[in-house]
């Protein structure tokens, strides 16, 4: 641990920084930090810094209120604007113990579980997102399509100086590139380790939003902000590694090459999607996004490669088992993913250890079914709404369990609020169509 402060100190010296952001994110993932100079850093460093607890969303109550943030050394970077320091942190208590109101603690304690087992998650995203004019009006700064590469996409530079900044932090992008709606980019991370994803998802749209400010621009990652067109997600590609970092994942002797524990992780994936993902789309708008004719998911199926079902199996090649996955389609680029990934971590798990048996995969187009085929091949279909989503989840003892009594009943109780005041307000689209004629 004193080498490592000793690197970072080093590291901030040389480097003239003259302050240290300390980052962590709340229940609902937004990102909180604590400025402070580089002479305060070596203090933090070794004892942490304290903060009131009850002043950030879903954390303590006034009377158990002080907190500390303690950074985690392994995440210390320098920004790519200003010349400043960051470090993300663990929330504890002043005791010492883990918080559990802490996100970032919440995706500890499954991969804690998985390890268990000897594995470990690994994640990669794809992360969509709308560049508009202003934060006031949805009005886009192009009018191309997915992977055009013309003169309407004048976004590109914006895209490039993004991705650029993204590898100066030492996250590794797949690619970038336009989406299919006016003004929606994509930008793919490269797998890693669960926790460095959910670290890189964080620190990724914050230099997204940041960069676009300095262009003079708005980044959103509001699920659906254009009626119609398609929203954004966040495509969630997904394996397990043994300790011997071999891909669990892989199985030689499949038709898919999915392996036995592959095939028990999609089964539980599938089984509770229902539950958990009212926290891997966790807004009002997320089910806005999450209807049929948008290229996002709504039935509970899977399929190798039909991108109708809400878990695709990507393409093997050969060579390549490393790379043998799940890609999970219903989450958004806007939930938080600390806690995104742990319940799918957790359903995953809970698939394996019960061995469920996992449906054929339906390779059809499933939206092109009647209601009559979809009943009579046990088609689901994924909550309409978020109130059918939190009925869902609150309900769920694999989600209580994954996030703990704390956040489950803080999230629960945040999501009620943000439903009530979303059905109590009177929405252009009622004035338009009703006004006129009743």
């Amino acid at each position: 641990m004193k080498g490592n402060i000793d690197s970072v100190l080093k590291q901030v010296a040389d480097q003239e920084i003259q302050f240290v952001q300390l980052w962590f994110t709340d229940l609902l993932g937004n990102l909180k930090s604590i400025e402070i100079p580089s002479s305060g850093l070596p203090n933090a460093l070794e004892q942490g810094i304290g903060f009131d607890g009850s002043s950030i969303h879903g954390f303590a109550r006034i009377d158990e209120s002080d907190m500390l943030a303690i950074p985690d050394l392994s995440t210390f970077v320098v920004l790519p604007w200003d010349n400043v320091g960051r470090l993300i942190c663990d929330i504890r208590l002043p005791g010492g113990e883990p918080y559990d109101g802490d996100p970032r603690y919440v995706l500890r304690r499954a991969l804690d579980r998985a390890s268990d087992d000897d594995l470990t998650m690994v994640v990669g995203t794809e992360l969509e997102y709308f560049y508009f004019s202003s934060d006031r009006k949805p009005t886009g700064v192009d009018v191309a399509g997915y992977f055009d590469l013309s003169p309407p996409d004048s976004a590109s530079e914006i895209r490039r100086e993004t991705v650029m900044a993204i590898e100066e932090m030492g996250i590794p992008v797949e690619a970038a590139h336009h989406e299919a709606a006016p003004s929606q980019q994509e930008i793919d991370l490269r797998h890693d380790t669960a926790l460095r994803t959910a670290d890189n998802l964080m620190t990724c749209r914050y230099a997204i939003k940041e960069i676009a400010r300095r262009n003079g621009v708005h980044a959103s990652f509001m699920p659906k902000p254009l009626t119609e067109e398609n929203g954004s997600g966040m495509h969630t590609h997904q394996s397990l590694l043994t300790d011997g970092g071999r891909n669990a994942f892989f199985d030689p002797n499949d038709s898919l090459h999915l392996s036995s524990l592959a095939r028990g992780y999609l089964a539980g994936l599938l089984y509770y999607a229902p539950e958990i993902i009212g926290v891997c789309a966790q807004w009002v708008n997320s089910f806005k996004r999450l209807v049929p004719g948008y290229e996002a998911p709504v039935y509970v199926t899977w399929a190798s490669r039909n991108r109708s079902s809400m878990i695709r199996i990507p393409m093997y090649q050969a060579g390549k088992e490393s790379a043998t996955r799940i890609e999970f389609r219903a989450p958004d680029s806007a939930c938080n993913p600390y806690l995104a990934f742990a319940v799918m971590l957790h359903a995953g798990l809970k698939g394996i250890d019960n061995e469920m048996p996992l449906p054929d995969p339906t390779e059809r187009d499933v939206y092109t079914m009647s209601p009559d085929e979809r009943a009579r091949a046990g088609i689901e279909m994924l909550p309409g709404s978020l109130n059918e989503a939190i009925v869902a989840m609150e309900r769920s003892e694999l989600v209580r369990h994954g996030l703990g009594d704390h956040i489950f009943e803080k999230f629960i109780e945040n999501k009620r609020i943000e439903w009530d005041s979303y059905r109590s307000h009177v929405h252009e689209y009622e004035l338009k169509r009703y006004l006129p004629v009743l």
